[in-house]
């Protein structure tokens, strides 16, 4: 293969007889992202570790029925809202909606029947001169409470930078009317294949957090990250504080909380994580405002990798680079990103994840 090509391929039905499609994106090195037309799904990242040798960087389930029973959103594009809805409700222009619950009080990742279970129409098109495929949906008015037709696409693109695969991320959308968005990916990294990410170090670019209470909705403050374990201004193995007695770390089972990102409104590198078995490192650039740091604490087993595997609680971690939680009804969250889409105005979010090894800087 000498030039960066875009393979489609069908990846069986829903339960509901939907065709879903893989689209797989390859470079001439072999590193390549493959992605399913169900939930947008970021399906498989193979970038080579210290040694050259490719491997999947991400959790991969190995059919359309394992993603349909799997709970937690492996690799989907999540919306209309990421994250936790309090209460399910929000109130926008004096009108109260309601969004099914489906995370005990509250709404999560869109509701009961969010974008992670629809099936996106795909187009193969190019981002800067690398290949890429466009999904696209149309979610409607009123779809799980929300109001207006949003019309959303989410683009991915890969490419090579030098010693650098280099996966992009683009979300963007539209409405009639206006209506809470936030958009994001689920996908659950884990560097060195097989195993705890516990060992995995992680330094991100965020001097605040947002504390949740007893249901994980943020509270409201914007605490500082100094002195608590969710100080990653430096090189942090993962592990290191994830068993402190810390009523969040405790309230959440681990890391599941929104790093609150230096720099809000620029296209920035934010932060990295790297794998020391393999010697991969991902670094993460967005010119979102936060970055929902989870440690997979509700895996339990029941995933089986492309390869058999089962995925348990720690084997992998997530981040979700993406507008506040539960801002909409929080407007001192509101602040550091405008969590409604209006009439005339687009929703965009660029993020980007940038895999290199100890070998290659």
């Amino acid at each position: 293969m000498t030039s960066p090509s875009v393979q489609r391929s069908p990846f069986g039905r829903t339960r509901r007889g939907e065709p879903v499609e893989r689209w797989e994106l390859r470079l001439p090195s072999g590193a390549s992202a493959a992605v399913l037309t169900r939930g947008a799904t970021l399906q498989q990242v193979r970038v080579p570790d210290a040694r050259g040798e490719l491997g999947d960087v991400v959790v991969a389930l190995g059919d359309v029925a394992a993603y349909e029973a799997a709970e937690g959103y492996p690799g989907a594009s999540v919306g209309r809202v990421a994250n936790r809805l309090a209460g399910g409700r929000f109130t926008l222009d004096g009108a109260e909606h309601a969004v099914p619950r489906n995370d005990g009080p509250n709404a999560l990742h869109g509701g009961l029947e969010g974008f992670d279970q629809r099936v996106w129409n795909a187009q193969e098109t190019e981002v800067d001169g690398a290949p890429a495929v466009r999904l696209s949906l149309t979610s409607p008015d009123g779809d799980m409470g929300f109001p207006g037709t949003l019309e959303v696409s989410c683009t991915y693109s890969l490419r090579q930078d030098g010693e650098q695969v280099v996966l992009r991320l683009d979300h963007h959308a539209t409405t009639d009317a206006p209506t809470p968005v936030n958009l994001t990916n689920h996908a659950y990294f884990a560097l060195d294949g097989a195993g705890s990410v516990e060992d995995h170090v992680v330094q991100v670019a965020a001097s605040r957090y947002l504390p949740v209470d007893e249901d994980l909705i943020p509270t409201g403050e914007l605490a500082p990250t100094a002195g608590t374990p969710f100080d990653f201004s430096s090189p942090t193995r993962v592990g290191e504080h994830l068993r402190d007695a810390d009523e969040q770390l405790l309230r959440a089972g681990g890391y599941d909380h929104c790093l609150v990102l230096d720099e809000p409104g620029t296209f920035r590198e934010v932060g990295s994580v790297s794998g020391p078995r393999s010697g991969r490192t991902v670094r993460v650039r967005t010119d979102a405002p936060g970055l929902q740091f989870y440690t997979g604490n509700f895996l339990d087993g029941s995933w089986r990798t492309a390869q058999g595997r089962p995925v348990r609680q720690g084997d992998a971690l997530c981040l979700e680079t993406q507008l506040l939680p539960d801002a909409v009804n929080q407007p001192a969250l509101a602040a550091l990103g405008e969590p409604v889409l209006r009439p005339g105005e687009e929703f965009a979010t660029t993020t980007e994840y940038l895999f290199t090894t100890s070998t290659a800087g």
